[in-house]
């Protein structure tokens, strides 16, 4: 899936605007034009679908004039969101796709962050790596390592489904993509947490300056790897197409990096989400499960529809190309406009009873959270391809899947996910 680095904060603590003291208000008891959801303590705690509703009833194209990351637009309705989207000659994406802007010193650029006739160069360069033909290679693999990760977790006991499960996997998959050396596939995780991180609050770096620190030792090694690739035949992973690649070979560093993080990032965070995600889903649908074991041929439904309810990249953003009107407001050249996927997955005017997960949904394949036109996630097949595996093997072994705590969840603005799943597995009888 296709993700950005997005650090959302700067300094050593909480910016005023971000106020944890937020997620106690009730949206309807502002002014409209104060509303300001680009918190993410509102996320972490998982109170921001009152905010995004208001907006969609009352202002479904709203104008923030102040907040952590500027002013911006929130594009909130379905329809809308779509319409963003795939306007490519009015809305571009760059020079960076999330609602903060990146550091003044530290630009990275990276493909989903460009527009036409770049982008679709870098991005064909690397695709191949999980196009039609990778999948089918990829798919005994990816079956082996899920058994493996399954058949060693602890039976009856609580664990935590994230760590052990959900990061394991889709760092494993990761490590395939980038030909990475599989015992230190954990720095792939350590990345990508860092890329999307709050420096000083969640405890991985205190500033900028210890991100920007980590970011170039994530250069240095990739680096390294780099050079490796360069000396060898091309081969099918995203570094080695990258090097070997006509219009990719001579890219600048920083470059290589903001595309190493979006490869990353989109790889490992939004389905570790996901696999979550489809793990909560149905220990509170407990009929959904029991319909999926007595007819597997709903695991595809069942993942789409997962895909929709949680939404694991919650927005993605883009630049006013020109002056243009989008829900009856006029939207200036330059502006920051911010389409909020996980908004438009619960609009009630495209989709029907929308906070519900329903495997049945008509128009469950419909949902957002992959992005439309251009920029549409490349790997979106990879995703389904790995949690289709792992909910048919899960149904080959257990009864049960059981929640036996709140889920923690991510502090952050762009990737909707968890960092804590506490579950007990109840094997089948």
């Amino acid at each position: 899936m296709n993700a950005p680095v997005d650090t959302e904060t700067q300094g050593s603590g909480p910016h005023p605007l971000h106020d944890p003291e937020q997620v106690k208000v009730n949206p309807y008891d502002i002014p409209l034009a104060e509303i300001d959801v680009a918190n993410p303590y509102l996320f972490e705690a998982n109170v921001h679908w009152d905010w995004f509703k208001r907006l969609r009833d009352e202002a479904p194209v709203h104008y923030c004039a102040e907040s952590e990351f500027g002013p911006y637009w929130s594009v909130t309705r379905y329809e809308d969101i779509m319409t963003v989207d795939t306007s490519h000659k009015i809305f571009s994406s760059e020079p960076t796709i999330t609602i903060r802007d990146q550091l003044d010193d530290f630009e990275m650029p990276m493909f989903i962050a460009m527009d036409r006739p770049k982008h679709d160069v870098q991005r064909n360069t690397v695709s191949p790596t999980v196009g039609a033909e990778a999948l089918r290679q990829f798919a005994p693999i990816i079956r082996e390592r899920t058994i493996d990760v399954l058949d060693n977790l602890p039976v009856g006991e609580p664990f935590n489904w994230v760590e052990h499960v959900s990061i394991e996997l889709t760092t494993r998959m990761l490590a395939t993509l980038f030909d990475f050396p599989f015992e230190e596939r954990r720095k792939l995780t350590w990345w990508s947490d860092l890329a999307t991180t709050i420096p000083g609050v969640e405890g991985l770096v205190e500033n900028d300056e210890e991100w920007k620190k980590e970011m170039l030792g994530c250069l240095e090694y990739f680096m390294n790897l780099w050079n490796e690739r360069a000396a060898l035949p091309p081969s099918n992973n995203f570094i080695s197409r990258l090097v070997h690649g006509d219009e990719t070979r001579n890219m600048e560093p920083m470059e290589y990096l903001g595309n190493l993080l979006l490869l990353i990032v989109g790889g490992n965070d939004t389905t570790r989400s996901t696999m979550s995600a489809s793990v909560l889903c149905l220990d509170k649908h407990p009929e959904q499960f029991a319909e999926l074991k007595a007819d597997p041929s709903l695991i595809p439904d069942m993942v789409s529809e997962t895909i929709r309810w949680q939404t694991p990249l919650a927005h993605m953003r883009r630049r006013a190309l020109e002056d243009t009107e989008l829900g009856g407001q006029t939207i200036r050249e330059g502006d920051k406009v911010v389409m909020w996927y996980v908004s438009g997955n619960r609009d009630e005017r495209f989709f029907d009873r929308p906070n519900e997960f329903d495997i049945h949904r008509e128009n469950l394949r419909k949902h957002l959270s992959f992005g439309f036109g251009i920029h549409r996630c490349m790997g979106n097949r990879l995703a389904e391809l790995q949690l289709h595996t792992l909910w048919e093997e899960i149904l080959n072994r257990f009864d049960r899947v059981e929640v036996v705590g709140e889920p923690k969840r991510s502090l952050s603005v762009f990737v909707k996910g968890y960092r804590e799943l506490p579950v007990i597995l109840h094997p089948k009888t």
